[in-house]
């Protein structure tokens, strides 16, 4: 139960620890929009619906292919049918914000809820929003020196984690008469060679924003 226990944790950090790295290099290599159209006088401002449909604009105008499909309407009080979405990765920090944005259709509101990810917070445009505490901030950034939001929209294939010599990830044990000459502490974690990158940097940008 302990060594399940362990693993079951070690999994998740493994995970994390992919995801932060790839986070970090969509934040370095992938090409960006400023958010223009909000009102708050900073550079860049908060994310406005325009801005949404100018990312959009861009990448069906590079020939990205959007990643999920449409979600038809229904006879449901409230719902909204979804267009096919590019997937835009970013802070929880933003949800309050994406709540203002005009037109934005929470998750609870498609007509089919099941078909949302878990993560996902809803959708606004041809764009479906994925939240993390983990998602990419660049601090005192902006033009009044606030914190800079960084929202990476992606096509599909626009990027992958590729394997190194095909070492996948490993959960490492040793029990304690291998790891202490007194036999009393084990050894526990996890390795993995891998390395994210950009398979067509057109297919992906960095929308940034700041907070209303």
């Amino acid at each position: 139960m302990v060594l399940n226990e362990a693993a079951a944790r070690l999994g998740v950090s493994l995970r994390q620890t992919e995801d932060q790295l790839t986070r970090d290099m969509l934040t370095a290599t992938a090409g960006f929009i400023n958010c223009t159209a909000g009102v708050g006088g900073d550079n860049p401002t908060e994310i406005t619906l325009p801005d949404i449909q100018d990312v959009n604009r861009a990448l069906l105008g590079d020939d990205a292919y959007t990643i999920m499909d449409n979600i038809e309407g229904s006879n449901k009080f409230g719902s909204a049918p979804i267009r096919d979405a590019y997937f835009a990765m970013c802070h929880t920090d933003l949800s309050k914000g994406l709540e203002s944005v005009a037109g934005f259709i929470q998750k609870n509101q498609y007509p089919a809820p099941m078909r949302a990810l878990r993560s996902e917070w809803g959708a606004a445009g041809n764009t479906r929003f994925l939240l993390s505490s983990v998602g990419s901030i660049t601090p005192n950034a902006s033009l009044l020196d606030k914190d800079v939001y960084n929202i990476i929209v992606a096509g599909m294939e626009a990027y992958a984690v590729i394997e190194q010599d095909g070492h996948s990830a490993h959960f490492l044990y040793r029990p304690a008469i291998f790891s202490d000459p007194l036999a009393q502490n084990i050894s526990v974690g996890y390795k993995f060679a891998a390395v994210p990158k950009l398979l067509n940097d057109l297919w992906v940008l960095n929308l940034r924003c700041t907070l209303a």
